[in-house]
């Protein structure tokens, strides 16, 4: 198979994933927390090493890292808290996942809210101007910026954006589940109060273990309760961090695997890794441009992207293009890849795109096996 699907789940991983989510439960399998027998303590310690290993990878030593089974429910518990403790002044990116706003979508159902979109301009430029006068207009609550969009791939300057949020003492999101571990951002100096991440997508880890980073001193009431191992005695969450927000038995073996691809990224260099991804995605650009019949969706090259490119293919939609990379055994996405709002803003919507992605891992043997399939297409139409 030729996988240009990474944006869903990068695909392969590092070898040190597969050995060391095997060797987890073939030499421990205890579950933390939940004894003082070596098993537990193992798995502790494991545990919190790659917390660590976290902090010290987006710059955010003083951070506390909070385990869940997907950034969808990051997300949730982070927009659902943060909602029940007073914000009703929202603002987006205009390439938001469904992951936010169907739960904003949800929310204000229950509550009062208003739900601004960031300006950006038609050149894909965040219009930082306009969005200093929406701020003075109606000042932001709650920021919430995907790092990446998942549709084009467009990075956002969340930095800036989340600078002067601050100024109106807005409390900041930002969604890293298309960026985390291959754009290098200062988490720490960045006025990021929660940053997303997802261990299956360019942290290169297994599906099931994702999470956010918070400041600590952040009230964020919990919106999930549960067993936690500590503290059982009260039916209150406990107050301390992770374990307020931690509730159940863990995904250990999938802890096992971020551990290790977290330790192949250190190793191997998050610069290192993007400029694979940036010369794959430009090789990519490339192929794509070849064939007339292909329309590039979002791209602009004084913008910056992380390994994603959109397409329309002439005279046919892209669920019913999707089929004939199918046939072939080419891994792509079609339609609206989860996030509707994106398509609008971009002019692709209700019928969406093909969405190619690339990864550190995609081969020229990939590349040779796509523009085959696409010189047959041309061939036909």
């Amino acid at each position: 198979m030729a996988y240009f699907d990474n944006a869903a789940t990068t695909y392969p991983k590092p070898e040190c994933v597969y050995h060391e989510m095997d060797s987890f439960y073939r030499s421990h399998g205890g579950s933390a927390g939940r004894g003082t027998h070596e098993g537990a303590k193992s798995a502790g310690m494991l545990i919190a090493e790659t917390r660590d290993r976290l902090k010290f990878l987006f710059h955010a030593p003083n951070h506390e890292v909070i385990f869940t089974p997907t950034a969808t429910l990051a997300l949730n518990m982070i927009i659902q808290g943060m909602i029940k403790a007073g914000a009703r002044n929202i603002y987006i990116s205009p390439f938001e996942h469904n992951a936010v706003t169907r739960v904003l979508h949800a929310l204000a159902k229950e509550y009062t809210l208003s739900v601004h979109q960031l300006k950006v301009r038609d050149d894909l430029a965040y219009d930082m101007e306009r969005i200093r006068y929406q701020f003075d207009e109606q000042a932001p609550d709650f920021v919430i910026v995907s790092h990446a969009s998942n549709v084009i791939g467009l990075i956002a300057p969340a930095p800036d954006i989340f600078s002067l949020a601050k100024k109106y003492q807005a409390c900041t999101l930002l969604d890293m589940s298309q960026t985390a571990g291959l754009v290098d951002i200062d988490i720490q100096r960045s006025d990021c109060d929660f940053a997303v991440f997802a261990g299956h997508k360019t942290l290169y880890g297994p599906t099931g273990i994702s999470g956010f980073l918070m400041k600590p001193e952040i009230s964020l009431p919990p919106v999930l309760f549960g067993g936690t191992g500590v503290a059982s005695a009260e039916q209150d969450m406990p107050q301390n961090l992770p374990a307020r927000y931690e509730m159940g038995t863990m995904n250990i073996s999938g802890i096992a695997g971020l551990h290790a691809t977290l330790g192949w990224l250190l190793e191997t260099g998050i610069d290192n890794i993007r400029k694979r991804e940036h010369a794959n995605r430009q090789q990519l650009l490339e192929i794509l441009e070849g064939y007339d019949f292909l329309q590039l969706v979002g791209v602009n090259p004084e913008r910056e992207y992380v390994g994603v490119v959109s397409a329309l293919i002439d005279g046919i939609s892209s669920d019913s293009a999707g089929p004939l990379f199918d046939e072939h055994d080419i891994a792509i996405r079609t339609g609206l890849q989860c996030a509707p709002l994106a398509h609008k803003f971009l002019g692709t919507f209700p019928a969406g795109t093909l969405r190619f992605s690339v990864s550190y891992f995609t081969t020229e043997r990939d590349f040779e096996a796509l523009k085959s399939v696409l010189d047959e297409i041309e061939e036909d139409i």
